[in-house]
C-alpha cells in the first residue's frame, strides 16, 4: 500500500500563490544528511523564490524526506554552498515560464531546466485532480524534476490500473494508470 512519508501531512495547508514574485532565488540555508545505506550520494540545493508564501526551511524538509525516502532515487545530501549537481527551486509561475523556455509551462506546469527542477508554486499549492492527496503529489512533482535531473526521460502508462511510473507525465494525466509518487514504490519504507 502507498502512503506518504509519516511526517508528510495528507492535507498541507493551502495557500495564496503570486502569479510573479521577485525573479531572485534565495538559497535555504543549513545542511541536511543523506539516508543511511550504499550507493553514491548526491549533492543538491534548494532554493526559494523571494514573494512567496512558503518558508524555506519547511519546503526543503520536505525535498529532503522525499529524495531520501527508501522509495526514491537514492541517497542525497542537501548543502547551501559548494559544488552540487542540481538545485530544487520553488517557483512562481511567470519565473517558472522563463525559467522552463522553451518549455510553454502555461503558468501551470514544472520542469526540469538543465541545472534546476524549477517547481511550480500554484501547483505545489493546489496539486492536481488526479492527486487526491496533496502530499502525494508533491512527493511526485518533486521526484519527477529531479528524476530529469539524474537523466530519465518520460514514460508512458504501461497497462490500465498500474502504478504509474514516476517518470510519466502524471501533471497532465494518468493514461489509465494510477498515482505513484516514487521511484521504486515497492521497497520498504
Amino acid at each position: 500500500m502507498d502512503r506518504p512519508a509519516a511526517d508528510t501531512p495528507r492535507k498541507p495547508a493551502r495557500v495564496r500563490v503570486p502569479y510573479e514574485a521577485s525573479g531572485r532565488y534565495v538559497t535555504v540555508r543549513g545542511e541536511d544528511a543523506p539516508r543511511a545505506g550504499r550507493g553514491p550520494v548526491i549533492r543538491y540545493r534548494v532554493e526559494v523564490e523571494r514573494g512567496l508564501p512558503y518558508r524555506g526551511q519547511e519546503f526543503a524538509a520536505q525535498v529532503h524526506r522525499t529524495l531520501n525516502d527508501p522509495r526514491g532515487w537514492g541517497r542525497f545530501r542537501r548543502v547551501d554552498s559548494g559544488p552540487v549537481r542540481l538545485s530544487v527551486a520553488l517557483s512562481s509561475p511567470a519565473t517558472t515560464n522563463r525559467q522552463c523556455l522553451p518549455l510553454n509551462t502555461g503558468g501551470d506546469l514544472s520542469c526540469w531546466n538543465g541545472s534546476r527542477s524549477v517547481i511550480n508554486a500554484v501547483r505545489w499549492a493546489k496539486g492536481v485532480p488526479q492527486y487526491a492527496d496533496l502530499g502525494a503529489y508533491r512527493q511526485y512533482v518533486i521526484s519527477h524534476e529531479v528524476g530529469h535531473g539524474l537523466g530519465h526521460g518520460h514514460r508512458s502508462c504501461p497497462r490500465r490500473g498500474a502504478k504509474a511510473p514516476v517518470m510519466a507525465q502524471q501533471s497532465k494525466s494518468l493514461g489509465g494508470c494510477r498515482p505513484n509518487p516514487w521511484p521504486y514504490p515497492r521497497s520498504a519504507a
